[in-house]
């Protein structure tokens, strides 16, 4: 451990001379050299390196290393939670769509936020009182073990993957534009970061480096949007009649565009341009939230049902907080950022970076170089953070639910699980650098939303009938499960995402960017139809123990109790 925290530390020291020396040509387009920024972002790695150290002598058994032993409060798992949810892509992305597509970025905003209300009423206490390390727990409760588990690893795996890659894209961006840094050298930065923050030091190092960062986040993200508001003097009639006036003085190619076609910013349609598109989009960010495996996990480090509940409420206020502020933060790029020819390259029409670096300019804008240092670093720092509790997710999903469970039968040596997982997390860091370098064009915002379309069709309806609905048997959960999953991966590489803009074909052959209305439509059709037609004694059996986990969901009866640190 002590000899790969100093591998890394070297590593880091060395980043901005190899920034400098790598790529010359290509440094010289982006910005000069921010040493506030490399000087902060050093601190950041210093301090969590110096937590996963701490945690990696905690951390004894799988308990530890998939629930932080249980001993996390209410509010810390809340911060967490919130830290896990406000992605860098959210960050980034969110308020990026805001700046050049207006009011439709507050389908993002909104979406992401309304998904809390399900996990609030419907999931937090059924999670605690069910579940012991991932999801597959609560839906193998009363089903078959290892077909079900194995059917939930991969719709985690495929969670995880595509969410990883918006977050390396985001990373490689942010250095890129800062340090000048090559695209592919941060990704494998970042890859290698989060591969030490999971392997040594497990759910608990994970949980601070989240806390830490979402007060970090949410203390730059209000700084930027009230320094967007004092240009206005507070007055928000002035501040979004000041919007309109940037859009017309912007040197982007968007805004032009928008000011030739005479349409209004904050008029819908700019972003999605049917209802259909709209729905399935809702439907991906609403439910998918309550199906995204790195957050169901989260519910397994607290010590009760109680403290799951007080978790999802004080996640809920920090997460709809930060979306006012990127929805401020965006139009506020298009008041101080748009206009000002520091920061547009001229002969491409775009951003310096690009839209993505809406958010960081505004930085600039507000507090000057300083606080652009201190907000790069944190944005960094989101995404460290958030790829790691990704990477846990991932790991956990084939070491607990594939190797331990559904290869094993459970009857497995702790510490041949964790060492499935440490290896486990290897793999998906070295799976995330790779594709988030074949990614690199696309926006970090739409391919959450790609990751949330499957965890809305593959994970959600198997857990939420698992849970309420008492004729859900083996084969109904299997089926629809995997139409959710296949039809949504399916639909997305026919898309023009994948399709067209990756693969270089034409035209689409699926018409719609986002699956979920179609997908999640057939898992739940799928789940009911073969339930139904499930008379098998197997089925009966399953229907027999809805009852007695009733009682478990509703009183936390036989709960996993919770040991503390």
């Amino acid at each position: 451990m002590r000899h790969l925290i100093a591998l890394s530390l070297g590593f880091a020291i060395s980043w901005s001379s190899l920034a400098q020396a790598a790529d010359p040509a290509a440094a010289s387009t982006e910005a000069p050299l921010n040493m506030t920024a490399i000087a902060m972002f050093f601190v950041f790695v210093a301090v969590t390196l110096g937590i996963t150290y701490w945690a990696a002598s905690r951390t004894k058994t799988t308990k530890d290393f998939y629930a932080a032993g249980g001993g996390i409060t209410g509010f810390q798992n809340g911060l967490a939670i919130a830290g896990d949810y406000m992605s860098a892509a959210s960050f980034l992305g969110i308020s990026a769509m805001v700046f050049a597509k207006g009011y439709d970025g507050l389908i993002y905003s909104i979406g992401f936020l309304v998904g809390w209300p399900v996990i609030l009423f419907l999931m937090a206490e059924q999670l605690r009182n069910l579940g012991r390390y991932t999801f597959a727990d609560i839906v193998s409760f009363r089903l078959s073990r290892i077909p079900i588990r194995t059917l939930s690893a991969l719709g985690t795996l495929c969670t995880v993957i595509l969410y990883l890659i918006a977050q390396m894209v985001g990373a490689g961006q942010l250095i890129r534009t800062l340090f000048g840094l090559p695209y592919e050298y941060a990704v494998i930065i970042v890859g290698t970061l989060m591969i030490l923050y999971v392997a040594f030091g497990g759910m608990i190092a994970t949980t601070w480096v989240q806390i830490i960062k979402a007060v970090l986040l949410l203390t730059g993200a209000t700084f930027i949007a009230l320094g967007a508001l004092h240009h206005v003097q507070f007055d928000f009639e002035a501040f979004f009649r000041s919007a309109l006036e940037g859009v017309k003085a912007s040197g982007l190619a968007d805004h032009k565009k928008v000011v030739a076609e005479n349409k209004d910013i904050f008029a819908p349609g700019g972003l999605v341009s049917d209802p259909i598109s709209a729905i399935s989009l809702g439907m991906a960010l609403m439910f998918g939230t309550a199906g995204l495996p790195h957050i169901l996990m989260r519910f397994f480090t607290v010590a009760n049902a109680k403290e799951a509940r007080k978790s999802v409420f004080y996640a809920t206020g920090f997460i709809g907080y930060f979306y006012i502020l990127t929805f401020i933060i965006g139009f506020g790029a298009v008041v101080l950022v748009a206009p000002n020819p520091h920061y547009i390259d001229i002969i491409k029409g775009t951003l310096n970076g690009g839209n993505n670096m809406a958010a960081i300019h505004m930085a600039h804008a507000t507090g000057g170089d300083l606080f652009l240092g201190f907000i790069s670093a944190v944005a960094f720092a989101t995404i460290l953070a958030v790829v790691s509790g990704l990477t846990l997710a991932g790991a956990s999903a084939v070491s607990h639910d594939i190797y331990a469970n559904a290869i094993r039968g459970g009857q497995v040596d702790e510490r041949v699980e964790m060492r499935i997982s440490k290896f486990a997390a290897l793999a998906l860091g070295i799976i995330a650098i790779y594709l988030g370098i074949q990614f690199e064009k696309q926006n970090v915002a739409f391919m959450v939303g790609l990751a949330f379309a499957i965890a809305a069709s593959a994970n959600f309806p198997i857990l939420i009938l698992s849970i309420y609905w008492k004729d859900l048997t083996t084969r109904g959960a299997l089926i629809g499960g995997s139409l959710g999953l296949i039809s949504t991966v399916t639909m997305v590489i026919l898309s023009k995402t994948v399709w067209v803009e990756v693969l270089g074909n034409k035209a689409p052959l699926f018409p719609y960017k986002d699956p979920a209305i179609f997908s999640m439509t057939l898992a739940f059709f799928g789940c009911w139809l073969f339930s139904k037609m499930d008379n098998s004694s197997q089925a009966q059996k399953e229907r027999a123990l809805f009852d007695p986990q009733n009682v478990r969901c509703e009183t936390g009866i036989g709960a996993v109790e919770a040991s503390g640190h």
